[in-house]
């Protein structure tokens, strides 16, 4: 792997913003500016994508320029044929000889995602003799226009159902409701049409549901923890929404008792990570039935 000073070849640093692009950043929010730009990272500081930064001072609006250049098809179909489960993208672990193989017939998900600049470094461990890495998202535009993209694939490409999906679950999620979210996620999957289950092997995988679901959310960009670790187990999905923090469990209905998703939640104490905060905590049970393609049970308790 590359020393982290090489990393300033790749993009510019905080200081690059601070000296020579000072000027450009009037009137805009230079925290929102990290959080959508900044994050590539070869285990040294963090840069931003030029591309994206140049494109920003002269639009003067927050946008994907990256990937409005074009779209990663070629990349999602390669993901959608392996069964990715989505809500791994934000915490692949991957070891050096993973990371250096270029064997395109068969190269790795996770070496292909980081060659190809989707996920980046945000840590690392040794193992014994051997070190592992630790890949996430280097930001907000490739967290939003690359879930985006797989939306759209696991939906069987249906662009105006997904977009307008995306429109109606911010409004939920602005609102603080919970339960107005079963009557989307049941139009979300309504919108899916049959035939492509029957001949979409991606639709049958286990984690197919939970992938809809999670992809959904982070193509909004919104604050996500996948396997959210607590000292009683791993919480499947934590969102933090401004006033409240929404837990969810994921079952498949076929293979788990009913009602066992939400009394997992609860019997686990999983909200007792947060409860310092002083937030209101709402915990979400869903389960998914693979027969009737839909989701069959939605149960929520507010802490």
């Amino acid at each position: 792997m590359g020393e982290g000073i090489n990393a300033y070849l790749c993009g510019y640093t905080e200081r690059d913003l601070d000296s020579v692009f000072a000027p450009e950043l009037r009137d805009l929010d230079r925290d929102e500016i990290r959080r959508w730009y900044n994050g590539y990272n070869w285990l040294g500081e963090a840069v931003y994508n030029p591309f994206d930064l140049l494109l920003l001072f002269q639009e003067r609006e927050l946008r994907s320029f990256w990937f409005e250049t074009g779209s990663p098809s070629g990349l999602i179909d390669v993901l959608m044929q392996r069964g990715l489960f989505t809500p791994n993208l934000a915490r692949i672990m991957a070891s050096e000889a993973l990371l250096s193989s270029f064997d395109v017939d068969h190269i790795a998900t996770e070496a292909l995602l980081w060659q190809t600049g989707y996920l980046t470094f945000a840590g690392q461990q040794r193992i014994g003799a051997r070190i592992q890495y630790r890949l996430t998202y280097p930001n907000l535009e490739v967290q939003s226009a690359l879930n985006d993209g797989l939306l759209r694939a696991l939906m069987a490409n249906e662009a105006a159902p997904a977009e307008q999906a995306l429109s109606r679950l911010h409004d939920i999620l602005q609102s603080g409701e919970p339960e107005r979210l079963r009557e989307h996620l049941h139009s979300l999957f309504a919108a899916i049409p049959h035939h492509w289950h029957d001949n979409t092997p991606i639709a049958h995988y286990e984690g197919y549901w939970a992938s809809v679901f999670y992809s959904h959310l982070a193509a909004l960009g919104l604050e996500l923890i996948a396997e959210d670790i607590t000292h009683h187990g791993r919480i499947d999905l934590t969102l933090k929404l401004t006033q409240q923090i929404w837990l969810f469990e994921f079952k498949v209905a076929e293979r788990s008792p009913p009602g066992s998703a939400l009394r997992q939640l609860k019997d686990k104490g999983y909200a007792d990570k947060y409860r310092a905060l002083g937030q209101p905590i709402v915990l979400i049970g869903i389960a998914f039935s693979e027969q009737q393609r839909q989701v069959v049970e939605f149960e929520t308790a507010m802490l």
